[in-house]
């Protein structure tokens, strides 16, 4: 979830008492027994951003934020009904999109960011794992997955490029029925559409570069031969 949406993000603390980031992080609280008030939270943040008049809520469940604790077993040391298998670890992320879609319009979707891998040789999450977590979250009510990579385990080496991530969206877009969305390192537009249109992605999403370039998708639209319309307020900007 956003998390301008959520109040108090920073108190929901690891899945595990006894793995840290790196040395020198403190160590939080391990929350049995807090899952639902937790649920509740994300709950309330998507009716927060339904009432705000948002489009679009995406659950945050990558780079090693709480949800994807949860799914990596390289950090959920847990021993109850959320840890060990497979199937225990990926509970809590579905109980969340369960929690949000119920404050969420049924016409309105939900995205799910991921991290495809946790770049480990062993004992992380996988992509086979994200394909296999695809088709839950179809069932659950997810509309899109974003499929990002890393974030959960420091240190390790990962071959950062031009969509170098872009493979694992293809993956679960081929093997699943569920649409997927590339990121990271996508720059150029012809980068961006040559992604979509060789059905590696049903879609592309774009942050730092539109930090860096507010007017990005103007400025694509014209190198694609597309036209947007400006509206009359920013003619004077533009």
């Amino acid at each position: 979830m956003p998390f301008c949406l959520v109040r108090r993000s920073n108190e929901c603390g690891s899945v595990s008492t006894s793995l840290r980031w790196r040395h020198g992080y403190r160590l939080a609280s391990r929350h049995v027994g807090d899952d639902v008030h937790i649920l509740r939270q994300f709950a309330a943040a998507a009716r927060r951003a339904r009432e705000a008049g948002f489009q679009i809520v995406e659950v945050h469940g990558a780079h090693g934020y709480l949800i994807g604790q949860f799914l990596s077993p390289y950090s959920n040391r847990r021993t109850d009904a959320y840890g060990g298998s497979f199937e225990n670890r990926a509970r809590f992320a579905l109980e969340v999109v369960d929690a949000v879609r119920a404050e969420w319009p049924e016409e309105l979707p939900v995205f799910f960011r991921i991290s495809a891998t946790d770049w480990l040789d062993e004992g992380g999450w996988t992509v086979d794992d994200t394909v296999r977590l695809a088709d839950e979250l179809l069932a659950h009510g997810v509309d899109l997955l974003d499929v990002s990579s890393g974030g959960n385990a420091a240190d390790v080496r990962i071959p950062v490029g031009p969509g170098y991530q872009v493979p694992f969206a293809a993956r679960v877009r081929a093997e699943t029925r569920l649409p997927v969305a590339a990121v990271g390192l996508i720059t150029r537009p012809e980068q961006a559409e040559k992604i979509v249109a060789n059905g590696e992605a049903d879609a592309v999403l774009l942050v730092r570069e539109l930090l860096r370039d507010p007017s990005w998708a103007r400025r694509a639209a014209g190198e694609l031969g597309g036209r947007v319309h400006t509206p009359q307020q920013y003619h004077r900007a533009v």
